[in-house]
């Protein structure tokens, strides 16, 4: 059999071919490898041009970063010039922000810090609340604290008032509702541009969004709470006013009730002693314990010479209400408010959340008949859900846990419903809080549009 054999001249043509492929293959590889080196160096001089501070990676340096080349944090300049040049009160280190320490000389320390601090805008409330440091025993009760805290959030928003929320005993011996006053004591020294400290219970919720404290009414009163003179001064009632709602003056006054005040508290080595006062002096007290409530009416029977005449017992609207009086009839209220807004077409016209307090007065002229007894419609300012006791569950065992709830979800519903509206929503049912619905143009006096969305949902 014959051997094939190659020629030399097709043996040159075959490395020739091979070696053409080689180059060729050896220039796509070299010209994508000088593309990607391109591609680095061009990538590396925008970085570097837009970051000068750009970290030096070449072989002579370190490979560890310098302070010097990393970029600083801009700080956004303060809108005020600086916090007082000289020492103010804050500078004492005798300062003491608890109860049991008393206060001296405070309505001069606050003129003062104003004074040095003429940037600060003087504002008139601060509202207070809280509640324990540690989880409800109640499934629904944190929840519902939430709740009632997102209320009284709503309403300082709208109203333009500041809020602090506590949850932590500031004095662990102060307890329960004696845990109030380290609170109000300590905000009124961290907010010396405060007129009025506003304590809330958790347990109450605001339920008229629109009604504006009428601090004018107070000239000259350094502590508001919702009472009555005759049920304190002649029934000798512990529950002849409500200490869990109360407006307190941000001075001297107010620094020195509150030590006398709290010297019945649990923290006192006289509480024990306490208890049997107040129970000896109260005609209807039947519990042991010293308790704020009754410390306050011991106080306006034994030394009104004092501390009367600068106590206002507000009853001339719901300051504080008894809830059980009240959620019976927060469907009727709804709808008579509804009525107002079918008749009159400036209070239901949309609007800004922010320009909502220039309809309230509107409003106002629709009310003046309806007064401010136990049978008006008019909206209740707060709802206190005394002895309902959200967190633990605990209940006064004159009513029915299912009642205290859904008492609880009604009023805070309703309250809800007058937020939800600047947002274009409404809720049909006060027992059913997670349905809202659009509320159509020029609701409610457009009833068809309503009845429209509902049949969609």
């Amino acid at each position: 059999m014959a051997k094939h054999t190659a020629s030399p001249k097709s043996h040159s043509r075959q490395s020739s071919s091979l070696c053409s492929c080689f180059l060729s293959d050896c220039s796509v590889f070299t010209g994508g490898a000088m593309a990607a080196i391109l591609f680095v160096w061009a990538l590396w001089t925008v970085c570097n041009s837009l970051n000068p501070a750009i970290i030096n990676l070449s072989s002579s340096s370190s490979s560890s970063l310098r302070a010097d080349s990393l970029p600083t944090h801009q700080h956004k300049p303060s809108p005020f010039p600086s916090d007082s040049p000289g020492s103010t009160f804050y500078d004492d280190p005798s300062l003491d922000y608890t109860i049991g320490v008393p206060m001296k000389d405070w309505d001069r320390k606050r003129s003062e810090w104003m004074a040095s601090h003429p940037w600060i805008t003087p504002r008139k409330i601060i509202l207070v609340t809280g509640s324990q440091p540690t989880a409800c025993k109640n499934p629904t009760g944190d929840h519902l604290l939430l709740r009632f805290f997102k209320n009284k959030a709503d309403y300082c928003r709208l109203h333009g008032y500041d809020i602090f929320y506590n949850n932590v005993l500031l004095q662990p011996k102060m307890h329960t509702f004696w845990a109030k006053l380290p609170a109000v004591k300590s905000v009124m020294i961290s907010h010396p541009e405060t007129e009025w400290v506003w304590w809330v219970d958790s347990d109450a919720a605001i339920t008229d969004m629109e009604f504006t404290l009428p601090l004018e009414r107070y000239a000259g009163r350094n502590l508001i709470v919702h009472g009555w003179e005759n049920m304190v001064y002649e029934n000798r009632s512990w529950v002849g006013l409500n200490a869990g709602v109360f407006l307190m003056r941000n001075c001297q006054w107010s620094m020195d009730f509150m030590e006398v005040w709290a010297s019945m508290g649990p923290q006192s080595p006289d509480y024990a002693e306490w208890g049997r006062i107040q129970t000896s002096v109260l005609a209807d007290r039947m519990f042991k314990n010293a308790d704020d409530q009754s410390g306050l009416v011991y106080l306006l029977l034994k030394e009104k010479e004092k501390w009367g005449d600068k106590i206002f017992l507000e009853n001339s609207f719901y300051f504080e209400s008894y809830w059980i009086e009240i959620v019976g009839k927060l469907e009727d209220v709804s709808k008579k408010y509804e009525e107002m807004e079918r008749a009159d077409a400036a209070l239901r016209r949309r609007h800004a959340e922010k320009t909502s307090e220039l309809y309230w007065p509107k409003r106002e002229a629709h009310l003046r008949e309806e007064g401010y007894s136990q049978n008006s419609l008019r909206r209740p300012f707060i709802t206190h859900f005394t002895g309902c006791q959200p967190c633990s569950g605990d209940h006064n065992k004159m009513y029915s846990g299912e009642n205290c709830y859904k008492g609880m979800v009604r009023a805070l519903n309703f309250a809800d419903n007058q937020v939800l509206k600047n947002y274009g929503f409404y809720r049909k049912d006060l027992l059913d809080t997670e349905t809202v619905f659009p509320a159509p143009f020029d609701f409610p006096a457009n009833r068809s549009g309503l009845l429209l969305y509902l049949m969609d949902y």
